[in-house]
């Protein structure tokens, strides 16, 4: 049979190739693709050309393997249909609805070990988050927000309003998220955040006053920065409290980050962590498996619902249209999923 999949080819060039797709070995699965959701952080530096050409995709996913260099097939956060089975697989396969990270692709041969078969409790437009979810909930691992603490999230994009929503359901002092587009800013403030703002021309003391917690303690006990703007960094040290943390789940790519570690940050013993989604804190200890993470992800996806973030559906055909709004009008969407 014959799939259809989107090639990445130079900067803000990209196609979809007809492709031969043999069937399933003994032990693979064809499935065919329903939706798939377009990641606004990472696919568009791809899009852009700002990912570093030499730096390995993903090396714990079989399906993302290689560097980006152009040309290349990316795309994380498929839901399908199996369709067909090879000969050592069990029958009860056929027919599944599952998730698998693959790239954007009509079609694709899997083995059962890289599918995740959908709960009974998750709808089809809710589990392709499934990625983004993890995110949030391994940036929340990472963080470790208590009761009573004032949080400041920077950036409330797809992985921002869900860190947002999950730490909506701690008993926090103060939830302050940031962002410069006001829809965002909207959907973060429903979603629990006490408070949403623009962090354009805010001064230091001006979030600080906005942060509502005991007044013996200035500053956020913990900043997650998830925007993708390396300038958000140095305004989320600027607002952290003494004795701190800043968790940064966004990838700069190719972009510097200039920070300003000249003044309080020298006496102010701030914590900055790093968090990215495809490992598990190693003081988290064997408690937290890869299994146990996704299976709280599965249940934030059922209660959150963010189907409700998909602003903007395209069938594949029209995939250059969706880049192009991610690209030039990134405050008029939220999610884009692709339809096949």
């Amino acid at each position: 049979m014959k799939r259809q999949a989107l090639w990445f080819e130079a900067p803000y060039r990209m196609g979809i190739r007809e492709e031969e797709l043999s069937g399933p070995s003994e032990t693979e699965v064809t499935v065919r693709t329903i939706v798939s959701a377009v990641s606004a952080g990472t696919e568009i530096l791809i899009y852009r050309g700002e990912a570093p050409a030499d730096l390995a995709v993903d090396a714990t996913i079989g399906s993302l393997q290689g560097t980006f260099s152009f040309p290349m097939k990316y795309g994380y956060a498929a839901v399908g249909e199996v369709i067909s089975l090879g000969p050592g697989v069990d029958p009860l396969w056929q027919g599944r609805k599952v998730f698998s990270f693959q790239p954007h692709q009509s079609h694709f041969l899997a083995k059962v070990t890289e599918l995740l078969p959908l709960p009974s409790d998750v709808e089809i437009l809710d589990a392709v988050f499934l990625p983004n979810m993890e995110t949030a909930v391994n940036l929340l691992l990472d963080g470790k927000p208590s009761v009573g603490e004032q949080v400041a999230v920077f950036g409330q994009g797809i992985v921002g309003l869900l860190v947002t929503a999950i730490l909506a359901r701690i008993p926090l002092a103060c939830l302050l998220t940031l962002d410069r587009f006001a829809a965002r800013r909207r959907v973060s403030e429903h979603l629990g955040a006490h408070k949403s703002i623009d962090p354009a021309g805010r001064t230091k003391e001006e979030i600080l006053s906005l942060l509502q917690g005991p007044r013996e303690y200035k500053g956020a006990d913990l900043s997650y920065e998830v925007s993708g703007n390396p300038e958000a960094l140095d305004q989320a040290i600027a607002v952290t409290g003494f004795g701190g943390r800043i968790v940064v789940g966004s990838w700069y790519g190719t972009k510097d980050a200039i920070l300003r570690l000249g003044g309080p940050f020298h006496r102010s013993r701030i914590r900055i962590l790093s968090s990215q989604v495809s490992s598990i804190d190693t003081r988290l200890g064997e408690r937290w498996t890869k299994k146990r993470l996704l299976g709280v992800t599965w249940r934030f996806l059922a209660d959150v619902k963010p189907s409700q973030l998909i602003t903007h559906t395209f069938p594949f055909s029209e995939v250059k249209q969706a880049y192009s709004l991610l690209n030039k009008n990134p405050g008029d969407c939220l999610q884009v999923v692709l339809a096949y």
